[in-house]
């Protein structure tokens, strides 16, 4: 039987060098070999890569190297490190020669001094040290692998005889006794689970066919108790010189602690960890698979119910953020026990849910379940003494819109669900096109609205406000437009909800308060037989709240060097109340700098008359919806009478908003009604106008 030759790669740009070398394996009188040239780095990796190459003859001075005389070395060692390197070398150089050894190369040869035989036992001594090198290293893994696992249980496979030796530390990690296990494979086998079998086999097989480094795998192992343990294995084969593998040795180590771990890290990413119920994540991946399941399946619906709480901030407000938290809780329970198995709960965050209603018939089904979570949310819930009560707006999508995205089901449920609460709250709506598009227009005007704040769009109307004694202009009123590229002259009432929302209204509302200050300042110097003309200017909720408030104030005052007692700021009802306790301090804050306070719409939000004496006002600013009725159908002329005489007896004046007639005038004259504003004195104007009409001096 003859010996296979040795497979031989030429790495060399020399025509000659690679002719003579080639000639000289040729002569070689007692070896055969099977010689292939490459004269560039890169073809040579793309031919070690399919294999099949015993040994390199590498020439160190090649095109493709990187200027360091090792280069073309390192690259091919590092991508096939189990073949061995025989460099070639027109440079006798012992330093050089050592550096090549020392980082791979198995022999270093010069090739003037090349002979037939020298360069044979060359090749012949390269591939025998990397075979004892690679023996020494496989034994040294098995041996690091043993001592590793001493603490583990242990196990030695003789493939010929098909027999496994387990340590007994192996079998007592198994609840076993020394003598209740054989040394067959079906011991290790027959305990696994069956889920994990086949896995477990495969491996094996890879591992034995040469086709992974080692074996390592996690898998679960029935204990005596009948319970299942995880275990980590590991393993390394021992192979024959053709390579088959005759034993196969290895550890086990329990790891059930460890997976339980991961499977605890698992369940808390993927649900809240307040109430226990799947969170976003995992709700958007249970909607992904009915979304799957309803392409698949004609007949089959589905819907999403998204849950918002009203007025939640009120309870952690005043109750505190743990009996917040219970109420949470307790809501999650509720909403749990009301649907089926099959259906899913999650909160969202904060105080939103959601609900994912699985196999609906139609659309009443979900309405019907929206129905009973609105009426099961208002009962009260008693926590700690405490009886709390809350409601909830919940919008409703269904499947049939042909969805493709989860994230497209919950944006419409959303929308839907805001849809509910601008109609009143404590009720549900379900999603239509219309929202949609409402949706639309209202993201492209928030758009709009930021480019707008950045181009300086708006522009300031004034209104005059009477001295209903004098009949003379006392102020004006500074009211806000927005000047639209495309829309022209935009209301407030079309914008303004927008700015609140995104917290535009804060930039707004400094630049229309710097504005309005300026021209007053400019209209006093201009008018001074006016007398003590005033401005008035609303303060939005969002800018009242602001820590820098008060030093804002300030600044404005300074730069347009108008004097604080001029300066008239509009602050609603609603505003003051909602944050009644810090609204005080903040309140007393701008008085301190001479500013005058009025409280705007009175009468539409709190009607809180009996709260009026704590609060440091000048003026109280009767809604219009009051003054449209004076003299009608409905008259609240007794309504306006109260809030006047009220004021009166607390140092405050009066002003009337949305007056029209001469009806209106008179009967506020008869109530001693202070100053009024409307269309029955003008409209509001642009700066110039207002200019004309202080110039002109009117008197009503």
């Amino acid at each position: 039987m003859t010996e296979d030759p040795i497979r031989v790669l030429l790495i060399e740009d020399n025509p000659a060098d690679a002719a003579h070398i080639e000639q000289l394996l040729a002569n070689a009188p007692w070896a055969q070999f099977r010689l292939e040239s490459k004269d560039r780095v890169h073809l040579a990796l793309q031919r070690l890569a399919s294999g099949d190459v015993d040994v390199i003859l590498l020439d160190l001075s090649l095109p493709d190297t990187q200027g360091e005389t090792l280069d073309a070395m390192d690259r091919i060692h590092r991508f096939v490190p189990e073949v061995p390197i025989v460099v070639l070398t027109g440079l006798e150089d012992d330093e050089l020669a050592l550096r090549a050894v020392r980082e791979g190369a198995q022999d270093y040869l010069v090739k003037r001094e090349l002979q037939s035989g020298l360069l044979v036992r060359a090749i012949r001594y390269a591939i025998e040290r990397s075979r004892a090198d690679r023996a020494q290293r496989e034994s040294e893994e098995r041996y690091a692998l043993a001592v590793q696992g001493a603490n583990d249980g242990l196990w030695d496979w003789d493939l010929k005889s098909d027999r496994i030796y387990f340590s007994p530390r192996w079998k007592s990690m198994l609840g076993c006794q020394d003598d209740e296990v054989s040394d067959r494979p079906q011991e290790w086998f027959q305990r696994i689970h069956a889920d994990d079998r086949a896995l477990v086999q495969t491996e094996v097989d890879a591992h034995l066919e040469g086709l992974t480094a080692h074996l390592k795998i996690e898998h679960r192992m029935r204990h005596r108790s009948g319970e299942y343990r995880w275990v980590l294995n590991r393993g390394l084969a021992v192979r024959d010189a053709a390579g088959k593998a005759y034993r196969m040795a290895g550890s086990q180590s329990d790891i059930t602690d460890r997976k339980l771990a991961e499977e605890r890290l698992l369940h808390d990413a993927f649900h809240d960890a307040l109430t226990g119920l799947p969170n976003r994540a995992l709700f958007i991946d249970r909607l992904g698979l009915s979304i799957a399941q309803s392409k698949r399946y004609a007949d089959y619906l589905f819907a999403v119910l998204f849950l918002d709480l009203d007025r939640f901030k009120n309870i952690n407000d005043s109750l505190g953020h743990s009996i917040g938290d219970q109420v949470l809780v307790a809501i999650a329970q509720r909403l749990q026990a009301l649907l089926r198995p099959g259906d899913t709960v999650a909160r969202l965050g904060g105080d939103e849910f959601a609900i994912l209603l699985d196999r609906v018939d139609e659309v009443q089904h979900a309405t019907r379940v929206a129905g009973r979570v609105q009426r099961e949310l208002a009962l009260p819930f008693h926590l700690n003494g405490h009886e709390v009560y809350t409601s909830a707006s919940i919008g409703i999508t269904l499947s049939a819109s042909g969805y493709d995205r989860p994230e497209d089901v919950l944006r419409d449920a959303d929308i839907a669900m805001y849809r509910a609460k601008s109609m009143g709250r404590a009720r549900h709506e379900v999603f239509d096109r219309d929202m949609h598009m409402r949706a639309v227009e209202l993201l492209q005007l928030e758009t709009d609205l930021r480019r707008a704040v950045e181009r300086k769009e708006f522009r300031i109307y004034y209104q005059p406000i009477v001295d209903l004694d004098s009949g003379r202009i006392n102020g004006f009123e500074a009211l806000v437009r927005w000047e639209h590229p495309r829309s022209g002259l935009v209301a407030p009432r079309s914008f303004i909800h927008v700015a609140e929302d995104t917290g535009l209204i804060i930039p707004i509302g400094w630049w229309v308060l710097e504005e309005a200050c300026a021209q007053m300042a400019t209209w006093q110097e201009r008018f001074p037989a006016a007398g003590p003309l005033s401005i008035s200017v609303n303060l939005s909720v969002k800018q009242f709240m602001q820590p820098d408030l008060i030093e804002g104030l300030r600044q404005i005052l300074e730069r347009t060097e108008l004097k604080p007692g001029s300066l008239q700021l509009e602050i609603t009802e609603g505003a003051i109340m909602e944050h009644a306790e810090s609204a005080v301090l903040k309140l007393l804050q701008i008085r301190a700098l001479g500013i005058q306070l009025h409280i705007d719409d009175f009468g539409t939000g709190y009607s809180s008359l009996s709260y009026l004496h704590r609060l440091p006002t000048d003026t109280v600013k009767i809604d219009q919806s009051f003054i449209s009725r004076l003299g009608g159908t409905e008259d609240k002329s007794v309504i306006v009478g109260t809030i006047v005489a009220m004021a009166r007896r607390l140092g405050m004046s009066v002003a009337a908003e949305g007056l029209e007639t001469e009806e209106q005038l008179a009967q506020l004259r008869s109530l001693e009604c202070h100053y009024g504003q409307g269309y029955l004195f003008s409209k509001p104007l642009e700066g110039s106008a207002a200019g004309i009409l202080l110039a002109a001096a009117p008197q009503w």
